[in-house]
């Protein structure tokens, strides 16, 4: 009997809200065949290794559970529709969440994030396809170019702050005992990506704090060195 084994692919995507059109951030996309699951950044987007025909489970608080299958597309284009039945849960916490922060900074600078992402810089009129000299110019002018250095910025913080909701010195104290001090030392020295704090379960999170403890007990008092800051040179060339 012939035995075929399908070729596995990666796949992007982007999801978006139904009903607002806003770029959906924080997705669980989960996929039951290999039980992998990956979070999207706070632009809507992911990446995820799949073969044809798997299928797709993405969920977030606030909207409905969707169920979809993979085609031969390479990018896919995603909506939720939001479930008005659902209610926020009670927190003794007036601390919002990294995503509620950092869609508050894109409501108050659309212009910023408009000219970051000019959209496509081909047009498509009567006359047929060409190129998009408003795309063009606002992707290669001045304010283009500081409007990107400024939503990467806030996409930056993003990430720091997804990661400070997950790696907290409570958690690292009551795991390992550390206090004052020490603590703090290995919060920077053993300070986890935003790629792994969104993937990894609370076991891994666990298991990682710990196994980082094991090294940080051989040097317990070596300092980190101060990050250097970054110099943007901004070099003009004389004709």
């Amino acid at each position: 009997m012939p035995f075929f084994v399908q070729a596995q692919t990666s796949i992007e995507g982007i999801i978006y809200d139904e009903e607002s059109k806003d770029r959906l951030g924080r997705v669980q996309i989960y996929n039951p065949r290999t039980h992998q699951r990956v979070f999207n950044n706070a632009k809507g987007e992911f990446r995820m290794d799949v073969v044809k025909n798997d299928t797709l489970v993405l969920s977030k608080d606030g909207f409905f559970s969707d169920t979809i299958a993979v085609s031969d597309k390479p990018i896919l284009v995603l909506s939720m529709l939001r479930d008005f039945r659902y209610i926020q849960p009670v927190s003794v916490s007036a601390r919002r969440s990294p995503s509620d922060v950092y869609e508050e900074a894109r409501r108050e600078n659309r212009d910023a994030f408009s000219l970051a992402d000019p959209g496509s810089l081909i047009s498509v009129g009567p006359t047929g396809a060409g190129l998009s000299i408003n795309a063009i110019y606002n992707y290669f002018s001045k304010e283009g170019r500081n409007a990107r250095r400024f939503t990467e910025y806030l996409q930056q913080l993003y990430e720091e702050n997804v990661i400070d909701s997950v790696f907290t010195p409570d958690l690292v104290r009551n795991l390992v005992g550390l206090e004052g001090e020490r603590l703090q030392n290995f919060m920077i020295r053993y300070r986890p990506t935003y790629a792994f704090v969104t993937r990894a379960s609370h076991y891994q999170l666990t298991q990682y704090i710990k196994s980082k403890y094991n090294m940080f007990k051989i040097l317990p008092d070596l300092r980190p060195l101060p990050e250097l800051p970054k110099v943007d040179f901004d070099v003009k060339r004389k004709n």
